[in-house]
């Protein structure tokens, strides 16, 4: 498992991709998509200093696709609070509570992180999770993003003020989304071990493109398809 972050020819590519990213993130979904979801319960969380409107074009996919999809609610991902999975829990609890069933996450980055996490103490809320691009295994530092968290969070990635885990993945189905071409997580923190998650699904996007590129929607609802047809006959 690697300890250092992506080459830096990478995180230069990701200036192109953020200007695609701004571009795509509020632009209508215009494409036809056959309705899989189901209309199952899904909840996104945004990569670190996002907020909701990053993945704004995400959830329209996914509800193109069938699914119902909604924010995480919280404002701007600022870092790890000490009630970050409790104000999660409520989110998700209140969109369990009104659908009647447990709730999809799909988290981006730091995102898919929070995900996981709360995933492992709450399995009974959740029916799976999706991360894409997230550093969930090996350094905390293998990645471009820890020097600006530790001025943004106020903490050290390494010293979050939150209790993880030690289980080595949420006992619900959990896909991770990677790419080689990720230019601030290092892919191998990114994809993980064969034990930390069901499956790991090699993408060919950018970072930023996770939240847009149309290969990561379609992952996206793949595993969610997936995952749904895991999900006991209600």
């Amino acid at each position: 498992m690697t300890d250092r972050p992506p080459p830096l020819r990478l995180l230069l590519a990701e200036g192109r991709v953020l200007s695609d990213w701004l571009r795509a993130r509020t632009r209508p979904s215009v494409m036809e998509r056959e309705l899989v979801g189901g209309n199952a319960p899904v909840m996104t969380l945004p990569g670190f200093c996002a907020g909701d409107l990053s993945m704004a074009q995400m959830r329209r996919n996914l509800r193109a696709a069938g699914f119902r999809a909604r924010g995480w609610g919280m404002g701007a991902n600022t870092g790890a609070k000490a009630d970050t999975l409790e104000r999660i829990h409520a989110r998700v609890s209140d969109i369990a509570e009104r659908e009647g069933r447990a709730v999809h996450l799909v988290g981006w980055s730091l995102g898919g992180v929070m995900a996981r996490e709360y995933a492992k103490h709450h399995p009974d809320t959740v029916a799976s999770v999706v991360t894409m691009g997230s550093p969930f295994s090996g350094s905390r530092r293998a990645n471009h993003a820890w020097r600006l968290y530790r001025i943004i969070a106020g903490h050290s990635v390494d010293n979050p003020p939150i209790t993880f885990s030690d289980k080595p993945r949420p006992q619900v189905p959990t896909f991770a989304l990677w790419s080689a071409r990720d230019g601030v997580v290092a892919p191998a923190c990114a994809h993980g071990q064969p034990h930390e998650s069901d499956r790991a699904v090699e993408l060919a996007c950018g970072h930023m493109g996770f939240a847009y590129a149309q290969e990561s929607i379609d992952a996206v609802i793949d595993c969610l398809v997936e995952a749904e047809a895991a999900v006991p006959t209600r």
